[in-house]
C-alpha cells in the first residue's frame, strides 16, 4: 500500500505541475493579447468544483476540479472543451479571442505545447547539470547479448555483442539500440573480437523484439547472486552475496538469462497444474551454487511467484558506467540534445500505434503511474516529469479536432487561404475530436485493467 501511494503522489504532482504550466503557456499569451481569460482550472469541474476562487476586480476564476483528467484554460470567444456555444451567438467582443489577428490567435493556442516543450528540454538540462550523465557504453558490455530463437534464426549468436547499425556505430546502451537494429539493414555484432555483417528483414519490429519471450537479445549478466532477501527459500540456506548458481535440476546456467528462462518454463507448467500436488511439483527444484571453492546442491521450493529469494545485479551494476559532469553552460546544449533525442524516439515508434499490437501496448493511467518508482527519488521523479512534458507536448499538438495542434491546423488553413471556419463547423469538429479522445482514454485505460486481471 505504501509502495502504491508513493507512486500515486509523485504521478499526480507531475502531472498537476504539467497541467499548470500548459494552462500556464495559453494564459500568458491571452494576457500579452488583451483576451479576457474566464477562468483557469486543474483538472475539470464537469458540473461541480473542489475549490474556486476569484480575486476581487479580476476577470479570472481560479480553481480546482474535481476530475483529474488535465486542465482549462477558458478563453472568452473561443470554441473549446466548454462548448460554450451561447457566447459566440453574441456580437464580439475587443477583448475576445475571435476578435484577434489570426496569428494572436494561433500563438494563444500553442502556448501550452510551446510552454511544455521548452519545460522538457529545461528539466533535462538542470538534470544534467545536478546529476551528470551516465550510462553503460555498448563496447563496455564486454559479455555480449543473448538472444531468442528470431534473433538466431536471422545469424546471431550468443555472446555477440551489436556495435553498429547501418554503418552507425552505438554509444549508450538504452532502447536507441533496440530502435536502430528494427530500423536497420545490415547490423555489425563483434563475435571472437572480430566484426560481422547480419543482415536485417524489413519486417521488424521494435515492439515485438521487446515483448517476445524472450526478448529479442538480453544483456549477458553473470549468474551472481547480488543479495539475499529475508523470509524467502533462499534466506534458509548458506547462500551469501557474491555467490554463483550453477545449475538448476541438474542444468548448467551460467546467466541470470538463462536461470529467468527456467523458471519461466516452471511457471507455464504451474498454470496447467490441477492440484495442489501438481503445483508443489512444479516448484521442488535442485540449485547448485558456488561460495569460495565450494560447490552446493540442495533441494528448494520456490515461492508460489516462482522466486528463489536472491537479487541479481543489473547490466548497470555489473558493468562500470561511463560518468560526465556538465558545468551550467554545458547542461542546457546536453539536455536539448537528450530532449530531442527522447522527443525523435517517440516519434518514431508512433508507427506501431497503428498496429494490433500497438494498440494493445498502450496504457493508461496505471501504466504511466507505474513508471514512477516505488520509492520516492528526485532523479527518477524530474526525468519521468520531462519525458511527460515532452509527450504531452507531442500529443497536443497533432492535428486531432479538440487538441491545441487541431485548433492550430484550422488557424493556419485561415492564415494561408484568408477563410476562417464557421462556428458550427468547428463545433462539430470539436465534438468529433473530443469523442476520439475519450476512445483512446478508455482503450488505453482498458488495457490497464485487462493487464492487471491478468488477460493481457
Amino acid at each position: 500500500m505504501e509502495e502504491f501511494i508513493i507512486k500515486l503522489l509523485q504521478f499526480l504532482i507531475s502531472i498537476s505541475l504539467l497541467v499548470l504550466l500548459h494552462e500556464g503557456g495559453h494564459f500568458f499569451f491571452s494576457k500579452l493579447f488583451k483576451v479576457r481569460v474566464e477562468k483557469f482550472y486543474l483538472f475539470f469541474d464537469w458540473k461541480f468544483h473542489l475549490f474556486e476562487f476569484k480575486p476581487k476586480n479580476s476577470e479570472t476564476a481560479y480553481g480546482i476540479g474535481w476530475i483529474p483528467l488535465g486542465g482549462y484554460c477558458k478563453i472568452a470567444g473561443m470554441i473549446d472543451e466548454s462548448f460554450d456555444t451561447e457566447q459566440m451567438q453574441q456580437p464580439a467582443q475587443p477583448w475576445e479571442y475571435r476578435s484577434k489577428p489570426a496569428w494572436q490567435r494561433f500563438l494563444i493556442i500553442i502556448g501550452g505545447v510551446l510552454v511544455n516543450f521548452l519545460l522538457g528540454l529545461f528539466i533535462y538540462s538542470m538534470v544534467m547539470f545536478h546529476w551528470g550523465e551516465s550510462y553503460v557504453a555498448v563496447r563496455d558490455l564486454s559479455l555480449g547479448m543473448e538472444y531468442n530463437e528470431t534473433a538466431k534464426s536471422l545469424g546471431f549468436r550468443d555472446g555477440d555483442l551489436p556495435i553498429k547499425a547501418d554503418g552507425k556505430e552505438f554509444v549508450k546502451f538504452d532502447i536507441d539500440v533496440y530502435r536502430a537494429i528494427a530500423d536497420a539493414d545490415m547490423v555489425t555484432v563483434l563475435r571472437n573480437g572480430k566484426e560481422e555483417n547480419i543482415s536485417m528483414p524489413k519486417d521488424m519490429s521494435l515492439l515485438t523484439m521487446l515483448k517476445e519471450e524472450p526478448q529479442f537479445m538480453r544483456v549477458t549478466v553473470p549468474a551472481v547472486v547480488d543479495s539475499i532477501i529475508p523470509g524467502t527459500p533462499a534466506a534458509k540456506t548458506a547462500m551469501r552475496k557474491g555467490d554463483i548458481i550453477t545449475a538448476i535440476n541438474g542444468k548448467e546456467v551460467t546467466s541470470w538469462n538463462q536461470i529467468l528462462d527456467i523458471f519461466g518454463r516452471l511457471a507455464d507448467k504451474m498454470t496447467v497444474a490441477t492440484t495442489t500436488r501438481d503445483s508443489l511439483a512444479c516448484r521442488k527444484i535442485m540449485l547448485s551454487y558456488v561460495h569460495g571453492n565450494d560447490t552446493t546442491t540442495l533441494p528448494l521450493v520456490l515461492t508460489p511467484e516462482m522466486q528463489i529469494g536472491v537479487g541479481r545485479p543489473s547490466y548497470a551494476q555489473y558493468f562500470k558506467p561511463t560518468e560526465i559532469k556538465y558545468n551550467l553552460l554545458e547542461s542546457i546544449p546536453a539536455g536539448i540534445r537528450y530532449g530531442c533525442n527522447v522527443l525523435k524516439g517517440y516519434v518514431t515508434d508512433l508507427k506501431y500505434v497503428f498496429s494490433g499490437e500497438g494498440v494493445k501496448s498502450l496504457g493508461g493511467f496505471g501504466t504511466i503511474g507505474n513508471m514512477f518508482p516505488a520509492t520516492w527519488d528526485w532523479y527518477t521523479f524530474w526525468m519521468m516529469t520531462a519525458l511527460l512534458s515532452i509527450i504531452l507536448a507531442f500529443m497536443n499538438i497533432l492535428p486531432i479536432p479538440a487538441l491545441d495542434g487541431g485548433h492550430a491546423f484550422f488557424l493556419l488553413y485561415e492564415m494561408i487561404t484568408g477563410r476562417k471556419p464557421s462556428d458550427n463547423f468547428m463545433v462539430k469538429a470539436e465534438y468529433v475530436g473530443f469523442i476520439l479522445l475519450i476512445l483512446l482514454l478508455v482503450v488505453a485505460n482498458l488495457n490497464d485493467v485487462l493487464r492487471w486481471i491478468g488477460v493481457m
